[in-house]
């Protein structure tokens, strides 16, 4: 099963493939992940990338393809891609690579994201994953009833994993996120469309209810694919 997860910045795909991965068994690949652990590690390529992220700028394709390249060389199968591609070019590439089964498409409205992204708090300490959100959004729009109750640690703004102090990301700042989707829409979509064009399959969701219940939608989607 070979799968690429994709939507917008803070549409939940590192959430959903997460899960994906622990249901159905496959490896999650995250160009984001990669690239921000590489940045805490000030390694060669975190070095290259830092002032990419900081900005909100893609990364440019030939740095990205190289590191999603020699991920898929060691998996040969059985993955979920999330955050690649996100140039026409970087999917050209993969098309060319490897065989795609389904594209899942989260859909969710703008105002919905810059809201949930902003309020996104990760833990200090670079060797810890602790990851909250303190919003708490129940509102409707364009028909579409959004419920994302709020992920808060037990002690306020401190890790539950570690106790550190929790921040926020240079790149989930409202007006980061705001740049970061202006760039989606300019040059991440049109990805959608080329793939779409290239045949492969697509399920779509709306990112409007809890983690839990959005992947196992995913996956009887998939099922109903027969991926």
């Amino acid at each position: 099963m070979r799968l690429i997860i994709f939507g917008p910045p803070g549409s939940g795909k590192g959430t959903y493939s997460a899960k994906l991965k622990e249901k159905l068994g496959i490896e999650k690949i995250s160009t984001g992940d990669i690239f921000r652990a590489e940045v805490k590690k000030q390694s060669d390529l975190g070095k290259k990338v830092e002032n990419y992220l900081k900005q909100g700028l893609l990364v440019p394709d030939e740095i990205v393809i190289e590191v999603v390249k020699n991920i898929i060389d060691k998996i040969k199968d059985n993955f979920i891609l999330d955050g690649f591609p996100r140039t026409v070019k970087q999917a050209e590439w993969l098309l060319n690579y490897t065989k795609i089964d389904a594209v899942i498409k989260i859909n969710v409205h703008d105002e919905i994201l810059i809201e949930k992204i902003s309020a996104r708090r990760i833990c200090s300490n670079p060797n810890c994953d602790g990851n909250y959100n303190i919003a708490f959004i129940d509102k409707v729009i364009d028909g579409i009833h959004y419920y994302l109750p709020p992920l808060l640690p037990k002690e306020d703004m401190k890790c539950d994993k570690c106790g550190s102090p929790l921040i926020q990301r240079d790149d989930d700042k409202p007006e980061v996120v705001k740049k970061r989707l202006e760039i989606y829409h300019q040059q991440t979509k049109p990805v959608e469309e080329f793939l779409r064009k290239s045949g492969v399959k697509f399920i779509e969701i709306w990112m409007n209810k809890e983690p839990e219940k959005i992947a196992n939608e995913i996956i009887e989607k998939l099922k109903e694919l027969k991926v």
